[in-house]
C-alpha cells in the first residue's frame, strides 16, 4: 500500500492483546505539500471481510500528535473490534485547531480532514464511501476540531462527538497556538468570532447531524461547553449533551470513548436500517 510506513498485528499494549490490526501512514496532502502522519486501526476479520466498513475520525488535543489515543488509550483497538467500525487518527500539528489558516497558507488542516483524509481512506481502505459512513470526534482542541468541520462539511460527515472540547477559541488567547493560526483579533476579527464553535454552529450545516458533547464536571473548559450545549438547544439543534465527573486529563477521555463509539454505532445502524 502506498504512503504505508509500518504495519503490525495484533499489538500489545498494557499487556492487553486485541485483534485489530493497526496500521501508521504518512498520507499525502496536496494543499500542504507534504504528507501527515495518521493511525488507522482495523477490526479484527477486515482483510477477509466483504462488507463494507463506517469510519469514526478521532483527533488528539493540542499538544498532542496522532499517535496520542493509540497509545494512551490502546482499547480503542477494541472498541474497533466490538463494533466493526475503522478509526482514523490523523495530525492535526501541535496547535492547528484544524483550521486553514488566512495568515500561513502552509497550514490547510480544515483542507486535509474534512477533503483529503476522507477521500485517501476511502481510496486505500473497505469504507462506505460516502456521510452515512463517516463520523469525527476528538478532545480537547480536537473536540473543536470536528463539530467546526462537521458544521461546515456536513457533505462529509453525518456526525460529530466532542469531548472536554476547547469550544470558544475566541478566549483562547495566549499559550494554545490560536493567535499563530488565526492572527490579529482585530485585523481578523471575523475568523476570531465566525471559526469559534459557540459561534459556528448559528449556520446550520445542510444536513443533520447526529452530535454528542460531553465534558468532565471539574474540567476547565466546562463552562464553554454548557454555552454551546445551550445555544444548541435555542437554535434547537439535536444532540446529546453529558456531564460526568472528572477533569481534562486521560482518565476522563479514556472513559469518555467508549460512550462516543457506542454512540456512532447506534447511529450506523439506524443509517444502515433506514437504508434497506
Amino acid at each position: 500500500m502506498k504512503y504505508l510506513i509500518f504495519a503490525f498485528v495484533g499489538l500489545i499494549y498494557s499487556g492487553l492483546s486485541f485483534g485489530a490490526k493497526t496500521d501508521t501512514l504518512a498520507v499525502p496532502s496536496a494543499s500542504m505539500k507534504k504528507t501527515i502522519p495518521t493511525v488507522i486501526v482495523l477490526p479484527e476479520g477486515y482483510q477477509s471481510a466483504k462488507e463494507l466498513y463506517p469510519v469514526i475520525y478521532l483527533l488528539h488535543g493540542a499538544g498532542g500528535s496522532y499517535r496520542n489515543w493509540i497509545t494512551r488509550v490502546p482499547h480503542i483497538q477494541q472498541l474497533a473490534d466490538e463494533y466493526k467500525v475503522i478509526i482514523v487518527c490523523p495530525d492535526g500539528a501541535v496547535t492547528s485547531w484544524y483550521f486553514d489558516s488566512p495568515n500561513d497558507s502552509s497550514i490547510r488542516y480544515e483542507t486535509f480532514v474534512a477533503k483529503e483524509l476522507p477521500a485517501y481512506i476511502d481510496q486505500q481502505y473497505k469504507t462506505i464511501p460516502n456521510r452515512n459512513g463517516r463520523v469525527i470526534t476528538g478532545l480537547s482542541m480536537g473536540g473543536h476540531g470536528s463539530l467546526f468541520l462537521s458544521f461546515r462539511h456536513s457533505n462529509t460527515f453525518s456526525g460529530a462527538g466532542s469531548m472536554s472540547g476547547a469550544l470558544h477559541v475566541t478566549v483562547i488567547r495566549q499559550g494554545y497556538g490560536v493567535e499563530k493560526i488565526l492572527g490579529d483579533t482585530a485585523v481578523n476579527r471575523n475568523y476570531w468570532n465566525d471559526w469559534s464553535v459557540l459561534n459556528a454552529i448559528e449556520k446550520k450545516p445542510t444536513d443533520s447531524l447526529a452530535i454528542i458533547i460531553d465534558c468532565g464536571v471539574e474540567d476547565r473548559v466546562l463552562p464553554m461547553n454548557r454555552a454551546v450545549h445551550e445555544k444548541m438547544q435555542k437554535l434547537n439543534i439535536a444532540h446529546e449533551y453529558t456531564e460526568r465527573p472528572g477533569n481534562h486529563d486521560w482518565k476522563y477521555w479514556t472513559n469518555a470513548i467508549d460512550y462516543q463509539v457506542l454512540f456512532f454505532s447506534k447511529h450506523f445502524k439506524r443509517l444502515l436500517q433506514a437504508k434497506k
